[in-house]
């Protein structure tokens, strides 16, 4: 038997299907999105999400994925084009959370005001024969803008970056942070989960020793697994479908963290004093602000020392790139 409430918020929800609100989909020139109220009335209890890029590649399949979340309780899409269409489709799928659509430049505002976490996919994907250089002189830029409506709209959400380069859009968007005053290192997180969730594909369990030959094999196919997708889809695409899966992943971690669960450890691209460099990826605890620890390097066999130490060396560039883009 439903108690009171529950039956009371589906009662709700079915009238706000019937009566659906006219600023549900806003497209250019339509009224303003009231700012006051984001949550709708007898929508699920829960968390307000914005995806930024929300008709891409990535956006579409993340937006579907984050409807069927619990813990969303109003969900903005976000796009420069097609968005209409994307919110219509996602909207009609039979879960709790509220889904509004929002479109151009001049509505980012609206789309972001009042939320608690922000995603953000948008920017080009990688094309056959694209290099990171490529990918960073497209999406800097894009990255910049969006992280400006942030710092002006929701300062205190949490932020999900995925836009690539993430070792460079990451550091722009904390610059861009700083500039408006709102920086806060632990609400800031690059999503590196599709690392994570590869890894835990092509390797067997459970726990196992590896050849040197076989390790080899794996980190490099690990590494480059966005390559072996982007030449299996022949120009067609880039790897949009397990990115999404491995986002929704991560910012699922990070809503069961503001919720305030406890032992909610994943991996990300955050600040960090773990090395040297201002950022890199480790395990963190998260939690209602965002990155509550993060957690040392444990021991390194000489194969893995090795490894750091040159991926420090391109990281430290990559970083510095994204630096400069937003002081120069």
């Amino acid at each position: 038997m439903q108690d009171g409430a529950d039956i009371y918020q589906r009662i709700a929800r079915i009238s706000a299907h019937l009566n659906p609100p006219a600023n549900r989909l806003r497209v250019e020139g339509s009224s303003s999105l009231w700012r006051a109220d984001c949550r709708a009335k007898g929508g699920s209890p829960g968390f307000k999400v914005a995806i930024l890029g929300a008709a891409g590649g990535i956006g579409q399949p993340l937006a579907m994925l984050m409807k069927m979340n619990p813990l969303v309780s109003v969900l903005h899409l976000y796009d420069v084009a097609n968005t209409p269409g994307v919110t219509a489709d996602i909207s009609h799928m039979d879960t709790g959370a509220v889904v509004r659509g929002f479109l151009g430049q001049n509505q980012l505002e609206d789309a972001l005001t009042g939320m608690d976490l922000v995603i953000i996919p948008a920017g080009f994907p990688r094309k056959p024969g694209m290099t990171r250089d490529d990918l960073f002189n497209i999406n800097a830029g894009i990255v910049r803008t969006l992280c400006e409506g942030i710092a002006k709209c929701c300062p205190k959400a949490i932020v999900n970056l995925i836009s690539n380069p993430v070792n460079s859009t990451v550091p722009i968007a904390a610059e861009v942070f700083k500039k408006a005053g709102t920086y806060d290192p632990r609400r800031l997180l690059g999503v590196t989960m599709l690392d994570v969730v590869r890894a835990n594909t092509f390797v067997v369990k459970p726990a196992c020793s590896f050849t040197q030959e076989e390790t080899e094999y794996l980190t490099s196919r690990i590494q480059n697994g966005g390559t072996e997708v982007v030449e299996a889809k022949a120009g067609a695409g880039s790897a949009t479908l397990s990115m999404a899966y491995a986002a929704v992943k991560f910012a699922d971690a990070c809503l069961r963290g503001l919720r305030g669960d406890a032992g909610v450890v994943e991996c990300a691209f955050v600040s960090s004093q773990v090395t040297e460099l201002s950022f890199f990826a480790s395990r963190v605890r998260l939690g209602r602000h965002g990155v509550e620890e993060i957690y040392p390097l444990g021991p390194l066999n000489e194969y893995e020392r090795v490894g750091l130490e040159k991926a420090k060396k391109e990281l430290a560039g990559s970083i510095e790139k994204g630096v400069s883009f937003v002081r120069k």
